[in-house]
């Protein structure tokens, strides 16, 4: 990892407070990852999110991320039908960050985008990287946990993502995937109290059983979910709580009732 210079720590210390959520004082902030609705059109999604009443999301469909070469042709075009149905795009989800060409585009994307964070994954002096060039333009990026089958990921426990977040300005935060943690046999409520300093998001998700990821409603899985929204709720966490549900196949039925799901226990 390169060492950070001095011009970059006093200006990470100065975006601390803008970078860090403020404190919510009522409801908690649902919204959704929008990789939910990646079997539907743009414009089939935005109708559904309408109808949903969301205001907030997270875009994390596929033919976003970094690994599909998008044009910024695509950004434009999704940022002008968001605004136009009132939706702010507040987090870009990239994937994998793997070289400086992927820095620079990552935030490219997300200013398109008008989004404040880049939620993604990288290591080492790509890591070191993003911390420079994010601080410096004002946006703040997520590590994000995961698992995978059969694979070490660098960022499974909260612990793999606590140790590279202390080596890093506040720029650098967290954005807990619940489902992805219960995925990998961690605790979910855990986990969020080890990250809460440096909480970015939270995917909400639930999980059928650990050591595998098929998505279940919201409450009918492992995860956890009514602790961890109780937990967020004693953090006043006001970051996005983005609804995350990866299904093949009609899903807007059970977003709908996971939707109202989040919204009860949001207080």
């Amino acid at each position: 990892m390169i060492n950070r210079r001095t011009f970059f720590k006093s200006l990470a210390g100065a975006m601390s407070l803008a970078a860090a959520p403020l404190r919510a004082s009522g409801r908690l902030n649902i919204g959704v990852g929008t990789f939910s609705y990646h079997n539907l059109s743009i414009d089939e999604m935005i109708v559904q999110l309408s109808a949903l009443r969301i205001k907030e999301i997270e875009m994390s469909r596929g033919e976003f991320m970094l690994f599909s070469k998008p044009d910024a042709g695509i950004f434009r075009a999704t940022r002008e039908k968001l605004d136009r149905a009132l939706i702010r795009c507040v987090s870009y989800y990239t994937a994998t960050v793997k070289d400086e060409e992927d820095v620079e585009r990552a935030l490219r994307f997300a200013k398109l985008l008008g989004a404040g964070n880049v939620t993604g994954d990288a290591t080492g002096t790509v890591l070191a990287r993003i911390d420079q060039r994010f601080t410096q333009e004002g946006i703040t990026f997520g590590i994000h946990n995961h698992f995978f089958k059969g694979e070490r990921f660098p960022y499974e426990s909260p612990e793999d993502v606590w140790n590279a977040l202390s080596k890093l300005s506040r720029t650098v935060g967290a954005t807990a995937d619940v489902g992805q943690f219960a995925s990998c046999g961690y605790d979910p409520v855990e986990a969020l109290r080890k990250l809460a300093p440096r909480l970015r998001l939270v995917h909400l998700k639930d999980i059928q059983a650990a050591h595998a990821e098929v998505n279940v409603l919201l409450g009918r899985g492992i995860s956890k979910i009514p602790e961890v929204m109780r937990e967020l709720r004693r953090q006043n966490f006001a970051g996005l709580i983005a609804v995350e549900y990866e299904k093949e196949g009609p899903v807007e039925e059970d977003m709908k009732q996971q939707v109202e799901f989040a919204r009860r226990l949001a207080g």
